[in-house]
């Protein structure tokens, strides 16, 4: 594993990738590189599906601590500001040479409850721990994102708009079409 040791989402998500035998690469997050005169924070992974062009990934690690997965409750979307920021910066980068690169929030929960009802939602089991991988488009979360905290520059989905958007990552990174939730 190349990824953070401490980052048991990141962990879990390496994994996953490996697993399916999906091209990628970790990016460092203890470098940052200058755009335009100011620092910029790295994206996390940088995917290769054989399909597609790149796919630029923010992981977010979240625990679920419900019994549930039904609508989706209880499962909370927030990221910082600087994130949807530097994650629009790179795409931007990206697509002067690849311009068919799309850019995701990867939400990894890890159940606190192992026995959760899953509503259909496919799970991936990783060791002795269970996780959701959930993807929400960057143009979707920056668009209908809202501030969660001004002080600590933190955004969110509302509860519809996080519904709408959200797929499972496996529709991102196995080029399944579709890009909203039915």
């Amino acid at each position: 594993m190349q990824t953070d040791q401490a980052n048991i989402y990141e962990q879990a998500f390496e994994s996953y990738l490996a697993e399916n035998k999906i091209p990628f690469i970790w990016v460092d997050q203890s470098k940052r590189p200058e755009f335009f005169e100011s620092s910029v924070k790295n994206f996390d992974f940088l995917v290769y599906p054989e399909t597609k062009s790149p796919i630029l990934i923010e992981l977010k690690g979240r625990t679920f601590k419900g019994d549930s997965l039904a609508g989706l409750k209880g499962l909370d979307g927030w990221t910082t500001f600087e994130d949807v920021q530097s994650l629009s910066q790179w795409l931007d980068y990206f697509c002067r040479d690849f311009p068919d690169t799309k850019a995701f929030f990867v939400f990894v929960f890890q159940f606190a409850n192992i026995d959760v009802e899953t509503d259909g939602w496919p799970v991936y089991d990783w060791g002795d721990k269970r996780f959701l991988l959930l993807a929400i488009p960057l143009e979707h979360y920056r668009d209908c994102m809202k501030v969660r905290s001004p002080k600590w520059q933190t955004v969110t989905l509302l509860a519809e708009d996080f519904r709408r958007w959200t797929m499972p990552v496996n529709n991102v990174v196995f080029a399944i079409e579709g890009t909203e939730n039915e």
